[in-house]
């Protein structure tokens, strides 16, 4: 679906301006549209009332959208407004889960992890094993180099550059292209690993 070339202003809705704050993050999740289609995005924008997503496919106003946002899981609510990449939806909530949200918005925030490299929450160290299997998007299977990785994510030399947000899998640990580098990209992984078996599990073909 073609977005939309002109750009707007996110205001929240009158409620949330009186109720809740917005704050800028840079969190990135997966979010399916009423179709059930799905795509990557990234959280800019955010309160406990609502968000604003940077997404390659923008719903119809009022449309439903279920996304999973990293440290936050699911949330739920409908279009309010599209802009030129990516659209804003409300966060549909009772009262407990909007005061859980602020909480955990106040945590992050307090705790430093919005807008932190990944790479700067666990020490990288370079592998023993550098020799890797990289599955990327559309299921093509390639080998790589891991130039280093943490227990949150790992650095990748390959002449691939799939779309920042994209799931590849690198042995048998799936994470998403969080920038790019010289030789490769860097992937923060889906789920935080045990360091004990973090080897064995990137280096696996």
């Amino acid at each position: 679906m073609a977005l939309p070339q002109s750009k707007s202003r996110l205001f929240p809705l009158t409620d949330e301006r009186r109720r809740f704050q917005r704050v800028r993050v840079n969190l990135l999740g997966r979010y399916m549209l009423a179709d059930r289609r799905e795509f990557p995005c990234q959280v800019s924008d955010m309160s406990p009332g609502g968000m604003a997503l940077v997404a390659p496919v923008a719903g119809a106003i009022s449309e439903r959208v279920v996304a999973y946002v990293d440290h936050l899981g699911r949330l739920e609510g409908v279009v309010t407004r599209t802009f030129e990449n990516g659209f804003a939806m409300t966060i549909s909530a009772t009262a407990r889960k909007r005061d859980k949200l602020a909480a955990q918005l106040t945590w992050l925030a307090n705790r430093h992890i919005l807008n932190m490299p990944e790479d700067r929450r666990h020490g990288r160290f370079t592998p023993r094993k550098s020799a890797a299997r990289l599955v990327m998007p559309n299921g093509v299977n390639l080998s790589c180099r891991i130039i280093d990785m943490s227990e949150s994510g790992a650095g990748i030399a390959t002449d691939q550059r799939p779309p920042i947000g994209a799931l590849v899998t690198v042995g048998k640990v799936t994470g998403r292209v969080v920038r790019y580098l010289d030789e490769g990209f860097a992937i923060e992984f889906t789920r935080l690993q045990h360091p004990d078996f973090l080897e064995d599990n990137m280096s696996a073909e």
